[in-house]
């Protein structure tokens, strides 16, 4: 009898959790999504820069690059939030946007520009002859089939920045691991509100993942996935 009745206590303090952690979730999904559109633009753009033939233009993203990468992102967020917040007038979102999508659009642009360099010279030189300036080719020639090579990484990254969307919470952005710290500050329940957002999260991610292998199936199904460039 005692066990039953500790197992229904059990079930109901994992409902209570649940029930307090779900309505940050979305809060979690759109800091994710809104920071990696970010990241997506800003990757690209230096990118593509990365292997412009203008050496500054190069030196810049690369320098971009290394910095970015050299911060730990929770210092990015105080940066962004404590010295730019006050000058921009920015809120903990749009802080917490700015310094996670900066973050991964840094290991994003090194991901393009592989993705890039991985076409061959020859569509290059066929684009060229066709008399595309150089902005057409990328635009229509090469972007379009370096699709299939940059998506998996792609998506690996969106899956690290939804995880890394909880370090947020240091600046009192209310997602999901901000609202796991308040249940348990009120309740000092630890173990089962922690248990509770890692499910939460794995959750999450397990579907990202169905998500990811669902899209490299579409495109393979469209011909990129049969084809040597």
């Amino acid at each position: 009898m005692d066990v039953i009745e500790w197992i229904s206590k059990q079930v109901v303090l994992y409902w209570d959790i649940l029930k307090y952690l779900l309505p940050a979730v979305p809060w979690t999904i759109l800091i994710t999504i809104c920071s990696f559109a970010l990241a997506l633009v800003l990757g690209l753009i230096i990118g593509v820069s990365r292997i412009s033939k203008n050496k500054w233009v190069a030196w810049l993203a690369g320098t971009y690059i290394n910095v970015i990468r050299g911060v730990p992102l929770l210092v990015q967020i105080f940066f962004i939030y404590f010295g730019l917040g006050g000058i921009l007038n920015l809120d903990r979102f749009m802080a917490g946007v700015m310094a996670v999508g900066i973050c991964y659009s840094s290991y994003l642009a090194e991901i393009f520009r592989s993705g890039i360099e991985a076409i061959s010279l020859g569509q290059h030189e066929a684009a060229q002859s066709l008399g595309m300036t150089r902005f057409q080719t990328l635009r229509h020639v090469i972007l379009p089939q370096s699709m299939r090579i940059v998506l998996p990484p792609t998506a690996n990254e969106f899956i690290a920045s939804l995880k890394d969307s909880s370090l947020v919470s240091i600046i009192g952005m209310r997602e999901l691991t901000r609202a796991g710290r308040e249940y348990y500050s009120q309740y000092f329940v630890d173990f089962q509100t922690w248990f509770v957002v890692g499910l939460i999260y794995l959750a999450m991610t397990i579907t990202l993942s169905k998500v990811v292998k669902y899209l490299e199936k579409v495109y393979s199904v469209k011909g990129f996935g049969s084809q040597k460039v």
